[in-house]
């Protein structure tokens, strides 16, 4: 009989400690806000994938991991229709646009991205079905469940805490006074600046996350780290005079996130040629 129950009374951390511990072979379904899939063998995770998409996840994975353009995956998606992950990965091995290392690193980041979200979750059934693994067609990584366990456990502690700090994300952001000598004295990611670019009132917190595909969690932690050095401030929405129109509310929520206005554009245009000096 497969195991079932609810996160609310059996959470993920306990889930996994059961795997590790057991040793198990299976895999893990969890129904929260979206569909998550992790599967184990002998104890060990070697896959998840989150969603309802089917068919090929390496190009996209790549993609995210740095190891392709965003050209290039939309362009591999396009012609390997009909193979697996893994003959993909053969073919981009063979043409020089990875290495197999690329990969593996890639796939596992992805792979842990999935589970570490999961840690978060509060509500959500699940199912463990012993014995059934992902088809040999996609790429298994076997990774150690203790140290993911322990990562998990630090992040829903840090998780709390960016909960309390930052608990709305409709808010919007404005650079504080003197941006640019607070950013000379920081050292910031890629990602970070790719945020720092979207900064604007006109953006809400959530767009901006939407923007570079980050998850909540990620996007607490970098504006969360930003208010910590002074380099950005909550402006908190003003209470609406009268409700909108149905045509305003479709057109604001349809609006692309922009990029920050002309009063900080000598900021943001020094931050973008930095991004792309990268």
């Amino acid at each position: 009989m497969a195991l079932k129950g609810n996160l609310r009374d059996f959470s993920t951390t306990q889930l996994l400690n059961l795997i590790n511990l057991a040793r198990k072979t299976g895999t893990l379904t969890v129904q929260g806000d979206e569909l998550a899939r992790m599967s184990f063998r002998e104890g060990k995770l070697i896959y998840a994938h989150i969603g309802n998409e089917t068919g090929n996840q390496l190009a996209h994975v790549l993609e995210q991991a740095g190891k392709l353009t965003k050209e290039q995956a939309r362009i591999i998606q396009t012609r390997v229709k009909g193979k697996s992950d893994k003959q993909i990965g053969h073919l981009l091995i063979q043409a020089g646009y990875v290495t197999q290392s690329d990969i593996i690193q890639s796939v596992r980041q992805h792979v842990l991205g999935i589970v570490y979200k999961l840690f978060t979750w509060r509500d959500g059934l699940f199912r463990f079905d012993a014995n059934k693994l992902p088809p040999s067609t996609h790429i298994t990584i076997p990774i150690d469940l203790e140290s993911v366990l322990m990562e998990g456990s630090r992040r829903v502690q840090e998780w709390e805490v960016l909960q309390e700090e930052l608990p709305d994300l409709d808010v919007s952001l404005r650079f504080a006074d003197k941006p640019d000598e607070k950013l000379r004295n920081v050292n910031l990611t890629v990602e970070e600046w790719r945020v720092i670019s979207f900064i604007n009132p006109q953006n809400s917190v959530r767009q901006i996350a939407r923007a570079n595909n980050l998850t909540d969690f990620e996007v607490r932690r970098i504006i969360y780290g930003m208010l910590q050095a002074g380099i950005v401030q909550i402006i908190q929405p003003p209470k609406p005079k009268k409700p909108p129109t149905p045509t305003s509310a479709r057109r604001r929520k349809s609006a692309a996130p922009e990029q920050s206005p002309s009063v900080k554009r000598g900021v943001v245009v020094r931050l973008i040629d930095r991004i792309r000096g990268l």
